[in-house]
């Protein structure tokens, strides 16, 4: 497929400074979604204060929006605008740029964007910047590659001016420009010249069959950083006269502290101060274990009074009650009712899914200290103008003077993007009590975060649907009862619509099967138990609702699964095509030993399509393993096969956590769980065999980093029913005794 594209890009729409520093050309653009008039200075990778302590060193001022820098030195650095936290977005938007500049990729080097959404906005979420929803190939596709495009051009006519030879006879190859009678040059020798070429007002993107970097397995750029330990993660920020921050936090949603005795923390060595904020009582050390001794000195009671003392059980039930009454209506088509009142056979579940955890390796911190032109920031940076807005309020500055350096996260699973930002905000509020006389490393311990923290919310799902005498679905009804993410946040705008979260009934509002009666509803009970997306958000737990009842239909329908599936995905080329290649990989149709069957799901999330076949053991005492998934991704033309590779598997085994261990539960208010003692994750030698196969595509990229973890549990559920005929309606799976 012809896939060439001309760029226009107008004096207007397209602002560029380019400015020779050091001999060295910088690129800033606005580029489609973007612009500004004002200077950014970018963070570098591992750039900032040093581990062992010391001041931090500006990095040289460039022109703003920019994207590319290239010096002297034949360096190509790349500026990223989305957070870098294990899912490969430095290396897959690096190569993007490398590509269309036909750059080396051993010249290549990646920094972190700064905050200024005037200029690194998420195009998809209009004026905000962020990292979320697996957008950040998506969203930066052209934008990167139209970056490197220009970038080349520049050069390219500086090579020709210099040589006196016609640009189209330049050719520009891993970082070096030729010309057969002219000479040659590498990047580095032509920058300055480069830097004052005009603007192109058009350039032309690569056709895909001309690839030499998209598309294949290159090196990721921040696996050597994080293999040696000088990549910077905000535990790693030290500054002088630092201290660090821990918060005792209400043991119930809705506690007031009541009481409080404080000398003795105040007595411990290290501890330094002690600060009143609404979250709760924050000690200052020297140090994270002085602070830790500190807060256990603390004696404190705690005015429940008007807290939250329903437990999960009850929660549930509550549920489970509003699943029998009408809710918002999210979708319908045709009459479900009457299909349902004629349909030959009926079908009925209700399908509950737990609180979840975050539970992230690197736990939420924040580094912050006043300066006197505002504040700056130091952390692994998910939420730039939320955080901006929020820490600026409490200091009473603009937002632009919050300056967030990003750094590198050790996970987040959405936990980072906090609308209300909730332990920056927690962190503002110590720097501003203590009047900026230090800057302030807060610090929430698992512990912490697990017990009074964000979840992904309880959900209760009833499905009733109906067949015909052939066995063909008639009539689909499901009502899901949860609560709103968006709700109540400064997302509520764009997510709810006509009191329906979307977020809450994605991939059920979506589902690509071929039913002519149809209708989704939704109930969003209030509760004050904090909630936030979660990896995969509404697909997390709306995946495993239909693929599971959907087999149970197949099942009452006499029919394969996969069979029974194809021929309601006729419209859906893309859910078919990964639906047949996993159960082709799969050997679907092959015999298995006695006690050990097969299932399969397919679901559509942030654009990408995920089939997944799980084979699972079923043992004598009632325990079964999952030893082997075959996975089927389709996401558009594939930037980086094994970033791809390692997204499917890691999203994999983190929805087979929840799927066989992962659940937090609440006991008269508060919350039971708090380490990985008792919420479980999966453990290495859990983990089955996997294999991953990527649909060759020449559509843009979609997202990678969630679509995987909805769909495992219920591939896994599947092959479990397959086995004992037993249908599974929570989560996390346990078989009947």
């Amino acid at each position: 497929m012809h896939y060439k594209q001309t760029v226009m890009i107008s004096r207007r729409l397209f602002l560029m400074r380019s400015t020779a520093v050091g001999a060295g050309l910088t690129l800033g653009m606005f580029l489609p979604g973007g612009g500004s008039a004002e200077p950014a200075a970018a963070t570098p990778v591992g750039a900032g204060p040093g581990k062992a302590g010391g001041a931090v060193v500006d990095e040289p001022r460039f022109v703003p929006n920019a994207f590319v820098r290239i010096g002297a030195d034949d360096r190509v650095t790349v500026i990223i605008k989305h957070l870098e936290m294990g899912q490969g977005t430095y290396t897959g938007l690096a190569t993007l740029v490398a590509e269309e500049l036909d750059a080396a990729w051993s010249q290549i080097d990646v920094e972190g964007a700064p905050a200024d959404a005037a200029i690194y906005n998420n195009l998809f979420w209009g004026k905000l910047q962020g990292t979320g929803g697996s957008t950040a190939m998506a969203n930066s596709f052209e934008q990167m590659r139209h970056a490197g495009a220009v970038a080349r051009y520049m050069l390219v006519a500086a090579a020709a001016r210099q040589w006196q030879v016609p640009a189209d006879e330049i050719e520009v190859r891993d970082g070096v420009l030729r010309h057969a009678y002219g000479g040659q040059s590498g990047f580095g020798a032509l920058a300055g010249a480069a830097a004052q070429e005009a603007v192109p007002e058009t350039v032309f993107l690569k056709d895909p069959e001309q690839f030499r970097l998209i598309g294949t397995r290159v090196p990721r750029k921040d696996s050597q950083a994080k293999i040696n330990g000088s990549a910077l993660f905000t535990m790693d920020v030290r500054l002088p006269g630092m201290l660090t921050a821990l918060v005792a936090y209400p043991p119930r949603f809705g506690a007031r502290l009541d009481t409080y005795i404080t000398h003795k923390a105040r007595r411990m060595p290290g501890v330094e101060d002690l600060v009143f904020i609404p979250a709760g009582v924050a000690v200052l050390a020297r140090d994270f274990w002085s602070a830790s001794k500190g807060r256990d000195a603390l004696q404190l009671t705690w005015d429940e009074s008007e807290a939250f003392k329903l437990g999960s059980v009850e929660i549930e039930a509550q549920y489970r009650k509003l699943a029998e009454r009408p809710g918002k209506l999210a979708r319908g088509e045709g009459d479900a009712g009457g299909a349902l009142q004629a349909a030959d056979k009926r079908l009925v579940a209700t399908i509950a899914f737990p609180y979840l955890a975050h539970a992230a390796m690197e736990p939420m911190n924040c580094v912050m200290q006043r300066t006197p032109d505002g504040v700056e920031i130091w952390n692994g940076e998910q939420s730039q103008t939320t955080d901006q807005e929020a820490v600026a309020k409490v200091f009473g500055i603009a937002p632009k003077q919050v300056k967030i350096n990003m750094l590198y996260a050790g996970g987040s699973f959405g936990r980072r993007a906090n609308p209300d930002s909730d332990y920056l905000v927690e962190t503002a509020t110590i720097v501003k009590a203590i009047k900026g006389r230090a800057p302030v490393k807060l610090v929430r311990t698992r512990e912490d975060d697990m017990r009074a923290g964000y979840y992904r919310p309880l959900y209760v799902h009833r499905i009733e649907a109906g067949l015909d005498a052939a066995g063909n679905p008639v009539a689909w009804q499901q009502r899901i009862v949860g609560q709103s993410i968006a709700a109540g946040t400064g997302f509520e705008g764009a997510l709810v619509k006509d009191g329906v979260d979307v977020t809450s009934v994605e991939g059920a509002a979506n589902m690509p099967y071929a039913i002519p009666n149809f209708r989704l509803e939704l109930h969003s009970p209030r509760q004050p138990v904090p909630v936030q997306w979660w990896r995969s958000v509404g697909s997390s737990h709306t995946a495993f609702a239909v693929e599971t009842f959907i087999d149970r239909l197949a099942s009452v329908a006499g029919k394969d699964p996969v069979e029974f599936r194809r021929n309601l995905l006729q419209d859906h080329p893309r859910h078919l095509g990964v639906l047949e290649l996993a159960a082709e990989k799969a050997g679907w149709d092959t015999p298995l030993p006695a006690g050990r069957g097969r299932g399969i799901a397919v679901h559509e999330s942030f654009n990408s399509f995920v089939a997944q076949v799980a084979e699972v053991t079923v043992h004598e005492d009632r325990s079964f393993s999952v030893d082997r998934v075959v996975i089927a991704v389709d996401c558009g033309i594939a930037v980086n096969p094994d970033v791809i590779r390692a997204q499917m598997e890691g999203g994999m085994a983190f929805g087979l956590s929840a799927a066989l261990h992962s659940e937090l539960t609440l006991e008269k208010g508060r919350v039971v769980q708090s380490n990985f003692h008792d919420y479980e994750v999966l453990r290495l030698e859990q983990m089955p065999a996997v294999e991953v196969h990527i649909v060759a595509s020449v559509q843009p990229p979609t997202g990678v980093g969630e679509p995987a973890t909805p769909v495992i549990a219920a591939a896994v559920a599947n092959a479990l029913s397959a086995v004992t005929g037993h249908w599974f309606d929570r989560l996390p799976l346990q078989l009947p005794a």
